[in-house]
Order: C-alpha cells, then structure tokens, then sequence
C-alpha cells in the first residue's frame, strides 16, 4: 500500500458526518501511519451529513481519478414519508406543511414511481451546494432568501418500490441513477406527482459503478485494518 503514490479506498460514511469529516479522519490516520507531514487526499461524490454509505476516498496521484469517478453510476436506498413536506427536503428542517394520504395505494405509489425512470429534469433543492452567484445555495436557504435554480437533465435507471407501510405513512425505494441526481429532490418531486407530499428520512448509497456497501471500510476501525497493510516506500 503506498497513498502517496496513490490508492482508492472505499468507506461506509457514517451518519451526520459531512464528507470533509470523513476525509480529514482518513488523511489523519493515513499521514501517522506513513509518517507523512502532508498526504493528498479527496473524495468522489458528496453524501449529504444525514446519509451514509459509499463514498470513495482517493489519496496521492489517485486524486486525478475523482472526476472519473464521480461519473459512475450510483445507486441508493431511499426511506420517504408521506403526508408532508419540509423545506429541505428531509429531516434537516422542520415540516412546513402536510397532506392527505387517504388516497394512496402501492399500485398508485408503484405507477408514479414509472414516471421518474428514463432521462427527467430535476430542479435541485435550495439546502445544496449548488453555487449561485459565488455562494452555496445553502448559504442562501439559510438565511431565508428566495433564489432560483435552473432543471437540469438527469438518468434514473432504476427505480422500484421496495417497502411500503401506509399506515405509517412510509416507503423505501430504489434508485439507480446517474451523477448529480438529488435523492431529496426525487423524493420532493414524488411527493408532488402522488399529491400527497414526501421527503426524505433517511438514504443509504449502496454502490458507486462497482464499488458496493459491502465491501466498505469503517473509519471506527480504519486504525486496525492500517495495522494490518504492508506499507510501500514513496518512490524517490
């Protein structure tokens, strides 16, 4: 193993933690195992702090992977509730408004779902990334100010109903999808197109092209899995 040269490796992102968090534990570590004062390292594809799930961490000359990395294919689990909305689109705000679910049933929820495969346009939530004008739309959200965000195109390759629990106002689905798909605006979206309202409460990224959940590393026990790999020397 030599991460200055360059390595992929490939973590479950635990829950709450941003994907900085998750590369500065990684870099940490890496640089005490290696005795290195600085180490490269980056990440391909950002989880939002309330998902877990794959993310890939590319440290040295493997950092000129990311791009090529981000493109891949992802695929995820999704758990959303019905009946409301919130302005973030999942559990980082408070429900804003809500709706009747009466009229739901999973051949409905199945139908719609059919609606979203193919290539659609997504509109991307406000609480992103997305940079308007210089600053993140969050930053924006945040502050209460109004902005607007342009559709752009995107590929769901597949999506499915795996779980449904009207009762509880609940389903899980699906999605295989490709880059720069927002799961929290899927779920917004579905919501509309049941007319029952949705957001998301919890998503899982359970592959990203090849690489899948069970095969991830565990930052909690990244330091004995490091104890175990024969380090290379970097080359001169």
């Amino acid at each position: 193993m030599n991460p200055e040269k360059g390595e992929i490796l490939c973590f479950n992102k635990p829950y709450r933690w941003t994907s900085f968090d998750l590369v500065y534990k990684v870099r940490g570590k890496l640089k005490h195992h290696i005795g290195a004062p600085r180490l490269k390292v980056g990440h391909a594809g950002t989880l939002d702090p309330l998902a877990t799930g794959v993310m890939i961490i590319c440290t040295g000359k493997a950092t000129k992977l990311i791009d090529q990395l981000q493109a891949h294919t992802k695929e995820y689990v999704a758990t959303l509730k019905l009946g409301a909305t919130t302005p973030s689109f999942d559990r980082e705000t408070e429900e804003d408004n809500t709706y009747p679910t009466s009229h739901l049933t999973p051949q409905l929820i199945e139908q719609t779902l059919k609606q979203f495969q193919g290539t659609i346009m997504q509109v991307p939530p406000i609480y992103s990334a997305v940079k308007i004008d210089g600053k993140r739309a969050y930053e924006y959200a945040r502050k209460g100010r109004d902005v607007q965000l342009k559709a752009k195109p995107l590929t769901i390759d597949e999506i499915e109903l795996t779980h449904c629990d009207l009762d509880n106002q609940s389903i899980t689905i699906r999605v295989v999808c490709s880059k720069g798909t927002y799961i929290r605006a899927l779920a917004r979206d579905i919501g509309q197109a049941l007319g029952s309202g949705a957001y998301l409460t919890d998503l899982c990224r359970t592959r990203i092209g090849d690489y899948r959940l069970d095969d991830c590393l565990d930052i909690h026990t990244f330091d004995q899995w490091l104890a175990n790999q024969t380090f290379e020397t970097q080359d001169p």
